[in-house]
This record gives C-alpha cells, structure tokens and sequence, in this order.
C-alpha cells in the first residue's frame, strides 16, 4: 500500500471536519500508515488530483456545493485506476449499485464505519494487482513483438547466410593467385570477412530460433556465440575480457537460454559503465560446500560451473540489491524489471543458482553455478536429466494469482513432461476442471485472494476432486491446516518455490495418491 515503506496518501472529500476526524480515526486503529488531504469543491478537488497524487480517495456522496458522483466521474474520465470509496449516511441499496456500474470501488455507511480500514486495505491492494496485471499484459505485448523480431531475424539471417557463402569460394579462387601478392591478400580479407559474417549470421539464426530441449552445451561455443552477438553492443569505451579455463567442457543444458542469460548480463553491465570500464567474463570450476546455499535452497553440494559477468560501474547500493529479483522492479526509465528475474529462472531450470556482489561505486559481478557430476580426477562428465524427476503426462493443474509466478511454474512442469493447466483463480480452475476433467494433482497458492485457498479447495472437492495437493506458502504466513478441508494427501512448499524441490514434491504426491485423482 503506497509503496514500501510509505504511507498511504489519503483524498478526503468531506465537508464535515468530524466525519473526515472519525474516518481517519478507524485508519488510525487499524494501524494504516497514512498522510491525507481534505476537499469540499470541485477545484480543491481538481487541485489535489494533480498535486498530492491520492493512492486512494474517500468521499461523501452529497455536498452543498459538491457531489461524490461527480467527484468520481472526475476520477474516471481522467483514466485513473485510483480506487474511490463512498462513506455516506443516505446511500441506498439502488444508489450503491449504480455507484458500483460507475466504477466506485465500494461504499460504507457512516453509522457503521467497523469494516472501513479492511475495505480500504482490499481496495488498495486490488489496484495494486490490477497494475501488476497491466504491466504483465504490456510485457507480454513486448514479448510477441519481440517473437515476431526474432523470426524476421532468423529469415534475414537466412538469406544473409546464403549471401555471404559465395564470398568465402571467392576468397578462397583470388587465394590461388598466388603470382600476385595483392589478389592473394585480398583473398585472405574477403574469405575471413565471409567466414567472420557466416559465424555471426548463424549465431544469431540459433538465438532467433531459440533451442526447445537440453542439448549438450560446450562451453567455448557458448562464449564464442555470447562474443559474436556482442560485437555490435560494446563502445569503444568498455573493454570486454574472456577468460575461458577450458572451452572443451561440455555440460547438458539449453544454448540459446544460456546465451540470452549471459547476454542480458552483460548488456546491463555495459549500461552501468556509461563512462566506459571493462567486461569480464570469468569461468571457474568450484567445489560448493553445504555451508554456501542460504535458507530456502536445496542444498546440494559438489562441483559447479560458474559463469561470472563482472563489470567496473557504478554499482548498486544495498535498498536495490535486496530488491533486483523482485517482478517489476527496475532502476531504468524503460526497463520491465523481469530481465534479472527471466535469467534466475533460467539457471534456476538447469538446477543452478545466481549470486550477485555490488557495492556503490566499485562495480557488479554476477555469479551463475550451473552443477557438474564428476566420474573421477579432472575428468567431467555432463550433468544427466534426474530421470525421477520426469513427469509421464500427467496433468496437473496450477492455480496461482501472480502472473509471472504462473507462468514460471507451468513452463518448469511442461518442460519436465507434465501437462500442466494454468488457473489464475479459484473461478477459472473450476472452469478448467469443467472443460478439461479432474486433474491428477492440483498445484496451489495458499495466499490468493479473489478466490481464498480454503474456498478453492472447498470447491475442487465439491467437483469431484480427490487426488493429492500441493500447496505453496509464504514461510512466515504458514497455511491454518485446520481451516482446510480434509485432504488425505496435502503437502506444503516454502516460497520461494525451488524448481527442483517442487518436480521432487510432484513425484512424491503423484506417487503417494496413485498418480490419479479419486
């Protein structure tokens, strides 16, 4: 509500000073954090719309020289989502409703005030949701535009491929001239020039393509591809160093998600040294003790990859670090803020982790550990698919508010053989249910809030489900389990959810209720 840390900005419109003193004073015994301005006409009103910015507006329905309804007609046809709520001592059941049709987020009775701060509470953090539902929807807008780049990529990459061919056997003729030193020459310039092109053409072909399964990852081509694709990004002012310890290492991975990871790294590392500096990428072989994985990952021990993007910038002070892998968090006038979060996700996949150092003023380094299995000595084997963790179609139906968290979960079990159904509600996963058949395990959110935990599973039983449950809690908000319906087969996961922990915990319910729904 208003932000971290902030408090809640208040627009009264109310022209009785002790009816605004007894709403701010149900505020006050809720404990809501609030600063807060008072109006009673239309330029007054006007006035604190453009300068004290309201997170939410509180108003009377009828003044002498004001009215609530054309205060919120104001409010809507500014195109504002602030939430308004009418708190009137005349309002009538009719007239609510028609307040409601006319976009007022809820209204309360002056004689009966008791469920006023709860109201104002649901109502700010709805608003908040339905901008966090914008911005999802404006990111996936920018996601399919940048699907249809990357097919105009791969076809201009194509056509490019079949151009620049010709000019490595046209090299390749003048090189036999070898009579004349100047044709010789420049055969050398123009077969390197071609075979330079066809490396960066079908470099970025790849990564327009994108690579849909694991696939044994080398790690010198994927730094060689990261380099190529950078070429064109890099100033003259930033210095870019590879160090590679050894290029024959191989490793079962995803290229292409590999590659944008690392590519996302480092093009934020550039726009941090708008004075210039120096790149590195850094690759290591480690050994990981127990001791290093923090609370709420799996600790699993042994031999990793790092990855490392370190940058000379400016750095990040500590109020950022603790929110970079926050959704919608961003320090750029145009980022998204999911560009840190697509590549946790990604290491996350590949059964890995992120650690990221920065300190004001002496730069960034982000470290990506990605595990290795080790047979013997100095010889390393590519990491194998845990086959339990692989899931035999079975469906599961993934009930969760929060669009991004959604979307990760259903990407981890498709990719791992499931078929996974997405529901961002309690409605919509008895809909699917209806359209597509009791699921044979349901994956649920215990803090949802349209549609609460314990109704959404209330109703799944009334539909005829029976199977196992998993359900996804906050560690410091653990579920009541004596509020939910009695389930033979419920198991609780910490968030934030550990793609491994969860496939591991899907294998063990589909396994403990017979891998069907009763």
């Amino acid at each position: 509500m208003g932000g971290q840390g902030q408090k809640v900005r208040i627009l009264q419109v109310e022209d009785s000073p002790l009816d605004a003193e007894l709403v701010l004073t149900e505020l006050d015994q809720d404990g809501i954090e609030y600063e807060t301005r008072l109006v009673d006409d239309e330029q007054a009103y006007i006035a604190a719309l453009d300068e004290f910015h309201p997170d939410i507006v509180l108003s009377d329905l009828s003044m002498p020289v004001f009215s609530g309804e054309r205060a919120l007609q104001i409010l809507r046809e500014r195109g504002s989502d602030v939430p308004f709520i009418f708190i009137s001592a005349t309002l009538g059941e009719e007239a609510a409703i028609e307040a409601l049709r006319n976009g007022a987020t809820d209204y309360i009775l002056k004689h009966n005030t008791a469920r006023l701060a709860s109201a104002v509470r649901r109502a700010l953090r709805e608003a908040e949701e339905q901008r966090a539902r914008a911005r999802a929807e404006q990111e996936l807008i920018r996601a399919q535009r940048f699907e249809s780049l990357a097919l105009l990529a791969g076809g201009l990459s194509h056509d490019l491929r079949n151009l620049l061919q010709p000019l490595l056997l046209a090299g390749d003729t003048l090189e036999d001239y070898a009579d004349d030193p100047r044709l010789a020459r420049l055969g050398t310039l123009v077969r390197d020039c071609g075979r330079r092109g066809l490396e960066m053409v079908s470099s970025m072909l790849s990564f327009a393509r994108g690579a849909r399964r694991a696939e044994q990852v080398k790690l010198g081509a994927l730094l060689e591809a990261l380099n190529l694709l950078l070429q064109g990004s890099i100033p003259r002012t930033v210095r870019m160093d590879v160090d590679v310890f050894d290029p024959d290492v191989a490793f079962e991975g995803n290229h292409t998600e590999l590659q944008q990871c690392l590519l996302n790294l480092c093009l934020n590392a550039i726009q941090a040294m708008p004075e210039g500096g120096v790149l590195r990428i850094e690759t290591d072989l480690v050994s990981l003790p127990e001791d290093f994985f923090s609370d709420g990952e799996q600790a699993a021990p042994g031999r990793y990859l790092r990855l490392s993007v370190v940058d000379s910038g400016h750095g990040m002070p500590p109020e950022v670090l603790e929110r970079l892998f926050e959704p919608f968090f961003t320090t750029k006038e145009t980022g998204t803020g999911l560009g840190l979060l697509s590549c946790k996700r990604i290491v996350a996949s590949h059964g890995g982790l992120m650690r990221v150092r920065s300190q004001a003023g002496e730069g960034t380094a982000f470290h990506l550990y990605l595990p290795l299995r080790s047979e013997d000595g100095d010889h390393i084997e590519p990491q194998a698919m845990d086959a339990s963790l692989q899931g035999e179609a079975e469906r599961v139906l993934v009930v969760v508010e929060e669009a991004v968290q959604l979307s990760l979960l259903v990407d981890t079990l498709d990719a791992y053989g499931y078929q996974a159904g997405a529901s961002q509600s309690g409605t919509a996963a008895l809909q699917w249910i209806e359209a597509h058949g009791v699921p044979d395990l349901v994956v649920m959110d215990a803090d949802m809030n349209l549609f609460t935990g314990v109704r959404t599973l209330a109703a799944l039983l009334d539909h005829g489900y029976g199977g196992a449950v998993l359900l996804l809690a906050r560690p410091d908000a653990p579920p009541n389990l004596d509020e939910l319906p009695q389930l033979d087969h419920l198991y609780v996961i910490e968030k934030p959810v550990q793609s491994r922990a969860l496939l591991r915990k899907v294998r063990e319910a589909l396994e403990a209720s017979d891998g069907r729904a009763r």
